[in-house]
């Protein structure tokens, strides 16, 4: 028998988207006097008025001394750049991203008080534009979406990606530099492009194992995500499913023979990492609270709804 179930979003159910001092005005009307026992001179000498003492503003460096600037800079920068590309966690990483967030502003404010050669005025105003760009894109929101993405993509991948960020923040600076004859970025990660697009095609079985039945699943996705459907048979956690089927966003597929009864587990995102099994930026893990009977017929729509007669919950990822 087929049975119709639609998941309710973003409304009653949860769904894929888942010291004091005293004023003046205090002491108003009181007066005091202070009496000392300092002996009091007076001298006939006239009062010598000091004397001002101009400063004329350091002129621009010379190209030598620009360029000595930002190689220090450059060692400045390389050590936490290379905590960016070391983290191991999530923690980690968010630290790592707040350390290099604060020094790349600390340094872009450094430069006001810079003057470059003529030839490098330009490129020297442009640099530290992109030390604050570079700097707001590793803070914020970035740094929590960093660590979510983390804990379901892998750290490795995410670092990564923050890394190519970085780089990329400052890469028209770095060239206008190198066209004035000045070299900057040498402690810039270059890890070469973005990996190709993993992202497999509607209805590719992912994983399949064990018995075969006659249950069948139909999963309409509604939304605009990717989703990797997990059938997980009684007693079996979500990391070791019977079947997971790759469906994607605004598509229908099937799954056929199930064997035995089962839970849904299902988990959204970008970025398919094919040797993981998970997406690996923007993911969420949910899991449907019903379970689903032996050799029966099922159609489960994944779409906002406000009939929908399936409650769903978060889960850890898997």
């Amino acid at each position: 028998m087929k049975k119709l179930l639609c998941v309710t979003i973003g409304l009653a159910v949860v769904g894929l988207a888942t010291g004091c001092g005293t004023s003046s005005k205090d002491n108003a009307g009181t007066t005091t006097t202070q009496s000392t026992s300092a002996p009091v001179t007076t001298s006939s000498d006239p009062v010598e008025t000091p004397t001002p003492v101009v400063t004329t503003p350091a002129g621009p460096l010379t190209a030598a001394q620009y360029q000595t600037s930002l190689t220090e800079l450059d060692a400045r920068l390389a050590p936490a750049i290379k905590a960016l590309g070391t983290a191991n966690n999530g923690d980690n990483l968010a630290t790592a991203m707040t350390g290099l967030s604060q020094l790349l502003e600390t340094e872009k404010s450094a430069l006001e008080d810079v003057k470059p050669p003529a030839a490098a005025a330009a490129a020297h105003k442009a640099l530290q534009a992109r030390l604050q760009a570079a700097s707001d894109n590793l803070s914020g929101t970035e740094n929590d979406d960093a660590v979510s993405n983390a804990k379901c993509g892998g750290v490795v991948y995410t670092s990564q990606s923050l890394q190519r960020k970085l780089t990329a923040d400052l890469a028209s600076a770095v060239a206008l530099l190198k066209k004035a004859g000045i070299r900057f970025g040498s402690t810039l990660p270059d890890l070469g492009p973005e990996p190709a697009d993993q992202r497999p095609s509607n209805g590719d079985i992912i994983v399949r194992s064990g018995a075969r039945g006659a249950g069948r699943l139909q999963v309409e996705n509604g939304t605009d995500k990717d989703v990797a459907i997990s059938v997980v048979t009684d007693g079996q956690p979500p990391s070791k499913p019977h079947v997971m089927m790759f469906v994607q966003a605004k598509k229908t597929a099937t799954i056929s023979r199930i064997g035995g009864k089962y839970h849904i587990y299902y988990k959204t995102g970008k970025d398919w990492n094919a040797k993981r099994r998970q997406f690996s930026s923007d993911c969420s893990f949910s899991k449907f609270d019903q379970g689903f009977g032996k050799n029966e017929g099922w159609k489960i729509g994944l779409k906002p709804s406000l009939l929908g007669n399936a409650s769903t919950s978060n889960v850890d990822a898997f």
